[in-house]
């Protein structure tokens, strides 16, 4: 925490008479939008310009390559080797700012066709409002028939490996707002042009699911999990700061089951 924020001390992301660790945000910076969040805004340049350098940062990627993640990696997967791909997701949250919208991860890793597993771990507590993850309960099924429904739709390949085509909003997503998601498959929605494993995985009632983390917690999830983001209400002004991991099983590299987009650390306008 206090080595990445004390990294934005130029632009003034965090409260000056704040400790860096206590990641309280100081409105005065204005909006500040992490990787996922938006549109860029007044001071997101910049901002974003110090993330891309985060992302290399020695501390963050000895801190990624942890022997105990790694080791929890290889037992729920028995996995002999993972791969971690390096283009991470490390992102910041900030009060009031847009949230990550409803998405699974296969979205954007359609390069590959081998499972991979995702480890969503928040770095230091965030409140049940605090903008953590949230998921829908219950949804792989849901994921898994949506995008079949997407590849059948997708006419050529470049919109069948990328998040960003006809078939999502402006920024990747399936949708902006959770409880719309929510609305938009039910029971009582009616199907016209789907596939039939979707109007199937349509039928059920589907919850999303909330709750506090710790330092220390880490969540793993299914490429078709669908979740998002919820928005960052907490009390105290903190700043929610997360990443984003992915792992193959490294044997999938020679094979070519892996995204090979991921193998590079993010960069500014990737499009991935």
């Amino acid at each position: 925490m206090s080595s990445y924020f004390s990294a934005f001390s130029s632009v003034g992301l965090t409260k000056p008479d704040a400790p860096f660790v206590d990641a309280i945000y100081d409105p005065s910076h204005g909006p500040s939008l992490g990787i996922g969040g938006g549109d860029l805004t007044v001071n997101a340049e910049a901002d974003l310009d110090i993330l891309e350098k985060c992302h290399t940062d020695p501390y963050y990627v000895s801190f990624t390559d942890h022997p105990a993640l790694r080791t929890m990696v290889r037992a729920l997967t028995d996995w002999k080797e993972e791969l971690l791909l390096r283009r991470t997701m490390l992102r910041h949250h900030v009060p009031n700012a847009p949230a990550t919208g409803v998405h699974y991860d296969k979205l954007f890793l359609r390069g590959g066709d081998a499972f991979f597993l995702t480890a969503w771990v928040p770095i230091g507590d965030i409140a049940v409002n605090g903008g953590g993850l949230i998921y829908l309960e219950d949804s792989i099924e849901l994921g898994k028939a949506i995008e079949d429904d997407f590849s059948h739709r997708n006419a050529n390949l470049e919109d069948r490996i990328s998040a960003f085509n006809a078939n999502m909003t402006k920024f990747g997503v399936l949708c902006d707002s959770p409880k719309q998601f929510e609305g938009d498959h039910n029971p009582d929605r009616q199907t016209l042009n789907s596939s039939s494993a979707l109007k199937a995985a349509e039928k059920k009632s589907y919850k999303w699911l909330v709750a506090n983390y710790e330092a220390g917690d880490v969540v793993f999830h299914h490429p078709n999990a669908i979740h998002a983001s919820g928005r960052n209400a907490d009390k105290d002004g903190k700043i929610r700061l997360s990443t984003d991991l992915r792992f193959y099983d490294r044997e999938e590299l020679d094979r070519g089951g892996v995204d090979k987009r991921w193998l590079k650390f993010w960069t500014l306008g990737d499009n991935l």
